[in-house]
């Protein structure tokens, strides 16, 4: 518990580290953009005098390190930013109207990839080098080669009359089925690949864990092999996995806003990153990227707890 407390700690110490350097980074690359924040936010109508203005009133002309200051400043407050014409449509509300949606289609997609590859990878390693494991291994293969975005494509395309491929979304809590039946195409699409990586990924450390000495040991002494697996080696065998799919949770964040945009789902995606660069709206796009980037580092903080949780010998560190 004592090592856990002190992780938290470190974490919470480098979050805003984290966060105040990806901040910079995401408003370094957008303010390259040759797209004038004030005529996106003023329109085509917009007088050279009412534009010089707006720069103005909004610091567009001061230097970048004061910018950045300025929008560290808000970001910090819960502002970031708005976008269109006008003043009345910020950044924030529409994040938050977006971000759930996209985590909701992460963590089914994570859900069907660890339902599905740990059962293959672990079978796989406990058949070595027999016809479940290589039949395992070649789909497993088949999956690491499946870019998400094609599977997608031949969803839609296979299941347009048979499963909802657009539309809008229902709320969990109104219409279960509903919801999951629209999520469905999305996050197998999503987790195709992640499924095919992480079934070499257990296969391999189980493999591995079941070559060691204790496991032997404890078989000659008589122990039920399917017991030692139980309780020893898939404890152990969980470490790397547990690893590996926290950094694939942000590959599955970033494949979730392509994926929206092909089953015309609003989220982080189609309703805030899409509609930023159709509309020219740097506000928007800097928004989006800055929220998926630190939602990203949350998760893997998340990870390096369970990480923490699952492997007891690191509390001794």
């Amino acid at each position: 518990m004592n090592n856990l407390l002190r992780l938290i700690g470190r974490r919470l110490v480098a979050l805003p580290i984290m966060v105040v350097g990806v901040s910079f980074l995401v408003f370094f690359i957008m303010s390259l953009s040759p797209i004038d924040p004030a005529y996106s936010a003023l329109g085509e109508t917009a007088t050279p005098e009412a534009l010089e203005e707006y720069r103005v009133q909004h610091g567009l002309n001061d230097p970048f390190f004061v910018q950045y200051g300025h929008y560290l400043w808000n970001m910090l407050h819960g502002d970031l930013g708005t976008y269109g014409v006008g003043t009345s449509n910020h950044v924030t509300d529409l994040v938050a109207q977006a971000l759930p949606i996209t985590l909701q289609l992460t963590f089914l997609g994570l859900f069907f990839a660890v339902i599905i590859a740990f059962p293959l990878g672990v079978l796989a390693a406990l058949y070595r080098d027999r016809w479940p494991d290589q039949v395992i291994r070649v789909f497993s293969v088949i999956g690491i080669g499946t870019p998400s975005f094609w599977l997608a494509a031949l969803l839609v395309l296979a299941f347009v009359q048979k499963l909802p491929v657009s539309g809008p979304l229902p709320a969990f809590s109104e219409d279960p089925s509903g919801w999951f039946l629209r999520m469905l195409l999305p996050a197998i699409a999503l987790a195709v690949p992640v499924i095919g990586q992480m079934t070499r990924v257990v296969r391999t450390s189980m493999v591995e864990e079941l070559d060691r000495d204790y496991v032997r040991t404890a078989i000659g002494a008589g122990i039920p092999k399917r017991i030692v697996v139980a309780r020893n080696v898939l404890r152990n065998a969980l470490i790397t996995p547990v690893t590996v799919l926290g950094l694939r949770i942000g590959y599955l964040m970033g494949g979730a806003v392509v994926i929206e945009i092909i089953f015309s789902i609003d989220g982080m995606g189609k309703a805030v990153l899409l509609k930023g660069i159709q509309e020219n709206w740097v506000t928007l796009v800097q928004g989006g990227a800055l929220v998926v980037a630190i939602a990203f580092i949350v998760v893997n903080i998340i990870v390096d707890m369970l990480y923490l949780l699952i492997n007891p010998r690191i509390r001794s560190v």
